[in-house]
C-alpha cells in the first residue's frame, strides 16, 4: 500500500521506521510547503515523488493511501480533501480540533466509502486490548488516574521568547490537545464518556495550555486526567477498583501493566510488543482499507467523536 506523507518532523521518522516492518508499507509520496524541505526529506527514504500542491498529490496515482501529521488546525481540512480524492487517511492525533470538524471528515468517510482512523497508538497496542479484557478483576470501579506530564523541549525556547509551533493555540496545540489526549482516548476506550466534566487549565502567555487536569465524573466512579508540557512527572497510571489496583507504566505507550489485588498478590497481564508501538496502528488501518471498512472497529469514529468533544470542553 503505497502511502502519501503529509508532514516532514521527528514524529514521522518514527512513524515510518515502525511502519516499514509491514510487508504492505510503502512511501509513494512526500508533500511539504516547501520544496526543498520535502526533497531533503524524500531523500532520506529514497522516495522520489514531492509535492507542493496537495491535491495533486491525492490525484497523481502515486499513493493509496496519506499519513497526516501536520499541525492539529489542518488535520481536518487534509482530511477531507484526501477523502474526496478517494485516499485512505490515518491521521495523527488529535484527529481534530472541534467536534464539527470531527462530523464533517466522518460524513465524508462515509459518502465517499474511504477508510479513516485516528492514529492513536496506545489503543490498538496488544498489551492495552489485553487490558481491556482484566479490567474487571479489580472489582466495582472506583477510580481512574491517568497522566502524561512531559516537559516540553521546547519550552526553554519559549521562556528565552522564541514561540515554536507546540505553543502557538491557533494551530490546535497545548498540553490538552497534544497530551492530553493520550489521557482521555484510553478512557472513552474502557468505560465511554462521562456524565459531566470539571476542567482547570494554566495558560502561557500565547493562550496555549501548559499544564492542566480534568475530573470526569461518572455514575459510580471518577476520572482524575492530567497533562503538563512545563512539567514532568514518573509515576505510573492507575485503575482503582475495590478488589484491587491496575498499574500503568504510560498511559501514552502502555508495555507493563501489573495487577495488584487487595490480599497482595500480583498478575502482569503486559503483553510482549514484537514492534514498536506505532505498528499496530499501521496493521489495523492496513487491515480495514483491505477488508474496506471505512472506521476501525477498536479506534471508532465515533470514539474519536467522544475523544474530541472532550479536548475541547
Amino acid at each position: 500500500m503505497k502511502f502519501g506523507i503529509i508532514g516532514t518532523n521527528w514524529i514521522t521518522d518514527r512513524f515510518i521506521a515502525a511502519a516499514n516492518a509491514h510487508p504492505e508499507f510503502s512511501i509513494g509520496a512526500i508533500y511539504s510547503r516547501a520544496e526543498e524541505t520535502g526533497k531533503h526529506f524524500a531523500d532520506k527514504y529514497d522516495v522520489k515523488n514531492v509535492y507542493t500542491d496537495m491535491e495533486k498529490m491525492f490525484q497523481s496515482g502515486d499513493i493509496d493511501a496519506v499519513y497526516i501529521a501536520s499541525p492539529n488546525l489542518f488535520h481536518a481540512e487534509q482530511s477531507i480533501l484526501a477523502i474526496k480524492n478517494g485516499i485512505h487517511v490515518l491521521c495523527e492525533k488529535p484527529a481534530v480540533t472541534s467536534v464539527d470538524e470531527m462530523d464533517q471528515v466522518i460524513q465524508a468517510a462515509k459518502q465517499y466509502q474511504t477508510t479513516y482512523m485516528e492514529a492513536m497508538k496506545s489503543t490498538v497496542t496488544p498489551t492495552f486490548l489485553n487490558l481491556k479484557k482484566h479490567l474487571h478483576k479489580i472489582g466495582p470501579l472506583r477510580r481512574f488516574v491517568f497522566h502524561y506530564n512531559q516537559y516540553s523541549s521546547r519550552y526553554d525556547k519559549y521562556k528565552d521568547g522564541i514561540i515554536e509551533n507546540a505553543f502557538k493555540p491557533e494551530l490546535g496545540n497545548g498540553a490538552r490537545m497534544d497530551l492530553g489526549v493520550y489521557t482521555i482516548a484510553p478512557l472513552m476506550h474502557l468505560v465511554g464518556e462521562p456524565n459531566s466534566v470539571l476542567k482547570n487549565d494554566y495558560l502561557l502567555s500565547t493562550g496555549a495550555i501548559g499544564q492542566g487536569s480534568m475530573i470526569l465524573v461518572y455514575e459510580q466512579f471518577e476520572a482524575v486526567l492530567m497533562y503538563s508540557k512545563i512539567t514532568d512527572s514518573h509515576f505510573p497510571s492507575e485503575i482503582q477498583g475495590e478488589d484491587g489496583v491496575i498499574e500503568i507504566d504510560q498511559i501514552s505507550d502502555p508495555s507493563h501493566i501489573l495487577i495488584k489485588y487487595r490480599d497482595g498478590q500480583t498478575e502482569d497481564i503486559s503483553v510482549q510488543h514484537d514492534y514498536d508501538s506505532m505498528y499496530y496502528e499501521v496493521a489495523e488501518f492496513i487491515a480495514c482499507v483491505n477488508n474496506k471498512q471505512i472506521e476501525s472497529t477498536i479506534n471508532t469514529h465515533e470514539i474519536s467523536r467522544a475523544v474530541a468533544k472532550l479536548l475541547t470542553h
